[in-house]
């Protein structure tokens, strides 16, 4: 039982970490290079981003479940722990703050596209902080990659 949790929170590891940058750093680009259609592209790119949010907060569930009964009370010593803490942290302020803050820009410009409404700029700003926060999660992915590459010492 022992080997399977083990096997179970690398894959979850694998299963995050690979989509945050398959998704934002291959995906996203190759549809907005791909599709004539800007919105169109913002649309899918913008389900894909949500679809692994919510891969990324039941990963990270197993994570702390895993973590806390292999290490109890001394888990909370673990950077590896506070690691999964703080990417959880990123997700949950990009699914349930940012990205619905971004949807209803988009709905409060219509009928126009919100890049060419007077919340552009809004939007725009949001969507860089977004943008900011993926990039430090995905790093923070790369780290708990090379973490557990070392091991579940």
């Amino acid at each position: 039982m022992r080997r399977l949790s083990e096997a179970l929170y690398l894959f979850a590891i694998t299963l995050w970490v690979g989509g945050l940058w398959t998704i934002g750093y291959m995906v996203a680009p190759v549809l907005f290079t791909s599709l004539g259609d800007r919105q169109l592209a913002g649309m899918v790119a913008g389900k894909l981003f949500a679809l692994i949010n919510w891969v990324g907060l039941g990963c990270a569930a197993w994570l702390l479940v895993f973590l806390v009964s292999r290490c109890g009370g001394q888990v909370f010593k673990r950077a590896v722990f506070w690691l999964v803490v703080l990417m959880v942290l990123l997700t949950a302020a990009s699914q349930f703050g940012i990205q619905p803050l971004m949807v209803q820009f988009k709905l409060d410009a219509l009928p126009r596209e919100v890049m060419e409404s007077v919340l552009r700029d809004r939007f725009t700003a949001w969507h860089g902080i977004s943008s900011i926060l993926y990039l430090v999660q995905s790093l923070l992915g790369l780290w708990l990659v090379i973490w557990s590459g070392r091991g579940l010492k």
